[in-house]
């Protein structure tokens, strides 16, 4: 789960600015908007991935923990959707937005909601995940 992490660490920056704007100061480019597809550019992504045990590091001060490869999975699933490489639904799979059986129904409900917000909110489409 946590890609998950990941995920939320980076919607986060849409919706709070210090983090924002202290990101953008790490990365030393962009806006430090890493929420979606759409917001993360070539660039942040290159400095994320050039930077990602400070990101880690830095996104563990602020209560999201995981690990600087991690990320870089994420930044990698990113990168091959904005490519045209990976579908919706792989997408969603290869960050850990889909999980298959080993949830119990009433887990796997929560779970289906969580990805359909996350694709929604990253891809900004609708998902029938």
């Amino acid at each position: 789960m946590a890609n998950v992490t990941v995920l939320k660490f980076m919607q986060q920056t849409a919706a709070d600015e210090s983090l924002r704007q202290q990101l953008e100061a790490l990365l030393g480019v962009g806006d430090g908007d890493i929420s979606s597809s759409a917001e993360l550019d070539p660039e942040e992504s290159a400095a994320l991935s050039q930077r990602a045990p400070r990101v880690a590091e830095f996104a563990a001060q602020q209560g999201y923990s995981f690990s600087a490869d991690e990320l870089l999975d994420v930044i990698d699933a990113f990168q091959q959707y904005q490519a045209g490489k990976l579908s919706e639904a792989e997408f969603a799979q290869k960050v850990g937005l889909t999980s298959g059986k080993q949830l119990g129904s009433q887990t796997q409900g929560v779970f289906q909601r969580l990805t359909k917000y996350l694709v929604k909110t990253y891809l900004g489409v609708n998902s029938t995940v």
